[in-house]
């Protein structure tokens, strides 16, 4: 014992207290450094996503194909980051700890210490790190992928022991395993696009386009057909002229051919056909031999899949049918590629939607509910047996209306401008000062 006390004075002796602490500074600034390279890191390399880094990877950036790497495993880099970040900044508590308690005396050194360390990890080893890091996501994520592949190795054991530790308390409590999840939500994209168009990145056009783009796979068939009502229809026994003239007045390039009712269509004829079939063909040719065949499909298609069948079976309209078989209306491409690019008018057409001020529009009868809130900034519900303001109207008043008639929602008036026979034609929708 007398030996041990000589020895530990004649090292105090040896060692001045200068360096003691000097030396206890330094490692804890050193520590700081690597709780900041740990903070940023986590920020870095989970925020760059995966596109961006193959897009790295093809402008031949150094350290590149590094970062593709280590995002292979994003929980092997995530508990490496983690298990780094905890061992420095408990390291950093306790070399502080030891020595302000040295020469404050253990209760006020303690105190001391944890408020001192404290304050240093927030500010340097976490706020000011996850800005940069937020700032410079790229850049930064490229530069610390070679030390972070040496944490990697360094930290090895630590990382397969905390894995193997986590893996059974996830199967314990019946969580998932996988602790890290994607940072980007269809949800956060609408706002991000919606945050572009505040900040001049996208204009208002651009801005609708996408989002439709991203409503596109939610959409089903029945919420962009052309309703039975609306359909013009050739019978199979017309004749080519007589199929040439329907074609020329309903203005339209392409009509479905029934048998008996528009319950039973057997394809879909082109006016091109028709014309070419009567100035260059048999004069004796019937209109069954220049029909196209067409696809019948449910009315809970979704339209994403719609898209792909017609391309890849090369068809240009649709028939679609209920659970009966009874046809409730035609899709074609051109309705289609309206759910990304907004309406499509030609010659005539009026505006599906007419904004008159900030506070009404006026609306056709079949003009999409969620259309109609975006143009008016309201949340007028969709049910399971509409999705159009005239099904709207039908479903609020429980029957029939008549030209005249103003049904209300909350603060919203719905005029009813036009009635043809029972449909709603058009609708003037304004919101009431409350």
């Amino acid at each position: 014992m007398h030996a041990l006390v000589v020895l530990q004075t004649g090292l105090e002796t040896f060692v001045p207290e200068w360096v003691i602490f000097g030396g206890g500074v330094t490692v804890i600034g050193v520590l700081l450094v690597l709780s900041a390279f740990f903070s940023s890191s986590e920020i870095a390399m989970f925020s760059i996503p995966s596109h961006r880094v193959n897009g790295l990877i093809e402008e031949g950036i150094p350290g590149a194909k590094r970062l593709s790497k280590l995002k292979e495993d994003p929980h092997k880099l995530l508990v490496t980051i983690l298990v780094g970040n905890n061992v420095v900044n408990i390291a950093m508590s306790s070399i502080a700890t030891g020595l302000l308690a040295r020469y404050l005396g253990s209760g006020i050194g303690v105190a001391a210490a944890t408020a001192s360390i404290t304050t240093l990890v927030l500010i340097f080893g976490e706020i000011a790190p996850k800005s940069y890091a937020v700032e410079n996501t790229e850049s930064w994520a490229v530069t610390i992928s070679r030390p972070l592949q040496v944490s990697e190795l360094v930290l090895k054991p630590a990382v397969i022991f905390f894995d193997r530790i986590t893996t059974v308390i996830s199967w314990l409590t019946g969580s998932e395993t996988a602790i890290e999840t994607s940072y980007v939500t269809r949800e956060e994209i609408q706002s991000l696009i919606e945050t572009g168009e505040r900040e001049g990145v996208f204009d208002e056009d651009e801005r609708q386009m996408l989002q439709r783009t991203l409503r596109f796979n939610d959409t089903i068939a029945k919420e962009v057909m052309t309703p039975r009502l609306d359909v013009t229809a050739i019978s199979a026994d017309d004749s080519v002229e007589e199929a040439i003239e329907t074609c020329v007045q309903s203005s339209h390039t392409r009509l479905p051919v029934f048998e008996g009712s528009l319950d039973n269509v057997i394809g879909v004829v082109s006016i091109r056909d028709l014309v070419r079939d009567r100035d260059y063909g048999e004069h004796d040719a019937a209109l069954s031999d220049i029909i196209e065949p067409t696809l019948h499909v449910p009315e809970s298609k979704n339209v994403d899949e719609l898209l792909t069948e017609m391309r890849d079976q090369r068809v240009h309209m649709v028939v679609v049918i209920d659970e009966f078989g009874t046809t409730e209306g035609i899709v074609t491409i051109e309705d289609l590629t309206e759910e990304i690019v907004g309406e499509i008018l030609e010659g005539e057409e009026e505006e599906p939607i007419d904004v008159i001020d900030d506070d009404t529009v006026v609306v056709k009868g079949e003009v999409n509910i969620e259309e109609v809130n975006e143009a008016l900034g309201v949340e007028i519900p969709e049910g399971e047996e509409f999705e159009t303001i005239a099904g709207f109207v039908f479903n609020r008043a429980g029957r029939l209306v008549e030209e005249g008639e103003v049904i209300t929602f909350g603060d919203l008036e719905i005029h009813i401008d036009e009635v043809e026979n029972t449909r709603i034609m058009k609708a003037r929708l304004s919101r009431r000062e409350t």
